[in-house]
């Protein structure tokens, strides 16, 4: 079992910033896949950001590329998202996610076996 605990969410204003983390505890190990997951009011739960914990592979969606960045620090098993120019349709809970394996490309929800208990992210305009 892994354990996922993210922290750093609030209320922001449209072209600020903010860094979420990410702390996993339990039968953690390099072979996992790390995400970023969010869900608006009346909306399904879409990737926004994975990485291979032990390569470093990163994979984005369109809306966020070039705003946001995964990172992970390894000594402190933890995984973080920094959010930059912030929009309010950026507007979400943000939960952390692992799933076991390298394969980036698995992007659903389902494909995911853990999860943090979210963190909520609100940009006003």
């Amino acid at each position: 079992q892994v354990q996922l605990v993210e922290s750093g969410g609030g209320l922001v204003q449209a072209g600020d910033s903010l860094r979420l983390s990410c702390a996993a505890s339990g039968r953690t190990s390099r072979t996992y896949t790390m995400a970023w997951f969010r869900q608006a009011p009346g909306k399904e739960r879409e990737i926004v950001a994975a990485m291979t914990w032990s390569v470093g592979d990163t994979f984005y969606t369109d809306s966020v590329k070039d705003r946001f960045a995964i990172s992970r620090d390894n000594a402190k098993n933890t995984v973080y998202l920094q959010m930059n120019t912030l929009k309010p349709e950026d507007t979400a809970v943000y939960y952390c996610a692992a799933r076991l394996g390298y394969d980036i490309s698995r992007r659903a929800r389902d494909d995911y076996n853990y999860w943090g208990q979210g963190t909520q992210v609100t940009v006003s305009s």
